[in-house]
This record gives C-alpha cells, sequence and structure tokens, in this order.
C-alpha cells in the first residue's frame, strides 16, 4: 500500500456523515417526541415478531383510533394504529404466533359465550374487516378522544377518530400487542397448529 492509500483509509468524508447522520438524528428525536407526548403505543417491549388474530365478528362499546409506535428491546421500532375498544365481544377468535419453527395457536369463543374484554388496546399493523360504526367522529384531534378506554389518547396534533360502537366481521389482523382490563376467553383452546390466516 502507499502512503496515500493509508491515509484515505483513515480518512471521514464529514458532509457524507452528516447527510447520513441527520435524517437518523431526526428521526430519534421524533421517536423521544412522540413517546414524551404518549404516542409510543404499547407500555412494553414488544417481542420480535408480530402475531395474526383472526375471528368471525367484533362487537364493540366505545371505540378510538390513532397512530403510534411500537417500540422492541432491540430498538426497532413498528408504526401501528392504536385501536381502543371500552368493552368487546368476539365470537371464534383465534390467535398465531410464530415461535421458531412451531405456530402457537389458541383459539376462545368457539361455543355459545364469546371472548369478552374490557378495556382491550390494540397495536395494529394490519386489518382487514367489514366494519360498521355508529356515531363516528373523523378526523378528531387525537388529544381530545373520549369514548374508548381510560387514558386511550395520542398526541395533540394527531389525527384520530371514535365511535360509539364498533362492529367488525371476518377480522384478520397482524399486531404487535394487545393489552386489556379483563380478557375473558371462553372455550380456550391452545396448541400448536397452523397460523390463522
Amino acid at each position: 500500500m502507499t502512503p496515500s492509500s493509508d491515509a484515505a483509509l483513515g480518512r471521514v468524508r464529514w458532509k457524507r456523515f452528516a447527510a447520513i447522520a441527520a435524517p437518523a438524528a431526526i428521526g430519534a428525536g421524533a421517536l423521544v417526541l412522540m413517546t414524551a407526548q404518549g404516542a409510543i403505543a404499547s407500555s412494553f417491549a414488544v417481542s420480535g415478531g408480530s402475531f395474526k388474530v383472526s375471528a368471525d365478528s367484533l362487537n364493540g362499546q366505545g371505540f378510538v383510533q390513532y397512530g403510534g409506535v411500537d417500540a422492541g428491546k432491540d430498538g426497532a421500532k413498528h408504526p401501528v394504529q392504536i385501536s381502543g375498544i371500552r368493552s368487546a365481544q368476539i365470537r371464534n377468535m383465534c390467535q398465531s404466533v410464530k415461535v421458531g419453527p412451531f405456530t402457537l395457536r389458541l383459539t376462545a369463543g368457539t361455543g355459545a359465550k364469546p371472548v369478552e374484554a374490557s378495556d382491550l388496546v390494540l397495536d395494529v399493523e394490519q386489518l382487514n374487516a367489514d366494519a360498521t360504526f355508529s356515531d363516528m367522529e373523523i378526523g378528531r384531534d387525537a388529544s381530545t378522544l373520549s369514548k374508548g378506554p381510560d387514558g386511550a389518547q395520542g398526541p395533540a396534533g394527531m389525527f384520530g377518530q371514535q365511535a360509539s360502537t364498533i362492529e367488525l366481521r371476518n377480522v384478520k389482523q397482524v399486531a404487535w400487542a394487545t393489552t386489556a382490563g379483563t380478557f375473558k376467553l371462553n372455550d380456550l383452546s391452545m396448541k400448536l397448529g397452523a397460523e390463522c390466516f
């Protein structure tokens, strides 16, 4: 190697470094701001993978929705739609999660009694369903949402929506986290099996 090539190996191109570092710093600052304002969705570090949930129907009272970000222990960030439901009844629910080469499958609410949940908060990456809302308010400031579970609000200025009731049919969703005040799983079955969809 020549002396000039040795010098080139240790040289830092500050303009290029700044061009790469600036967007990362802005993104990190935005996440810190969102955390301070309560837009980080889950109150715990999410696992390294999402999970699937399907259901024949979900009927809920007191619905709110706004955007947020789930964070993993490794620092990975996952944009989500936060859906809060004050009380919900879910029929023929299936939840599946990949655990290495296996799939853990949980089913509940398959008989006469549905799954029942209170103060349900879903951190959803993707949702497919047929939906019906009543008394819908779209475009409401997320910090003023009032129909969902206590504390289910986003930061001021963020887009939000809410409804008195929600009905979802043929539900298929991919989520990063779920929390609930109570979660009553009637006809619970948990075993290795196939994914819900």
